[in-house]
């Protein structure tokens, strides 16, 4: 009986320590609402390009003009971003400290000044970081500041 135990104790150790991996990533959709994705003019303050996913920092205006810090997260990760010509150099210099960008995000489900960026347009229209809107999200100008 003792060994049949230990048998079964060792099998699920081994099963749980095999499946952990699975569950540590986080999933997008979990945290964030690709349905409810919209555009806004930015200030970046800061850019971090790091694993597994870069983040921005940036400040948005609300409707009664005051300041909200954001902070979002780059869905691809710098190898990616590399292959798509976006080096660390490129994406730090287009992403500097007072650059002016529209970013278009899924927020968070909890409604904090969180989100996932789908697409950042630079001041001259450039698109940055190569990316492409997802979950249809609305044109610059259309989504709520």
């Amino acid at each position: 009986m003792k060994n049949k135990f230990l048998m079964l104790l060792s099998v699920s150790a081994a099963l749980y320590l095999l499946c952990a991996p699975v569950f540590a990533h986080h999933g997008t959709g979990v945290s964030y609402d690709q349905s409810k994705a919209y555009t806004v003019k930015a200030t970046v303050v800061e850019f971090r390009y790091a694993n597994p996913h870069p983040q921005l920092f940036f400040d948005v205006k609300n409707d009664k003009g005051e300041v909200v810090h954001w902070s979002g997260e780059i869905a691809p990760n710098p190898a990616q971003l590399q292959q798509d010509g976006w080096g660390r150099k490129r994406s730090e210099a287009a992403l500097a400290p007072g650059a002016e960008v529209t970013i278009t995000l899924a927020p968070s489900r909890l409604g904090t000044p969180v989100g996932l960026i789908n697409k950042i347009v630079g001041a001259s229209g450039e698109s940055i970081l190569g990316l492409t809107p997802l979950g249809g999200a609305p044109a610059a100008g259309e989504g709520k500041q």
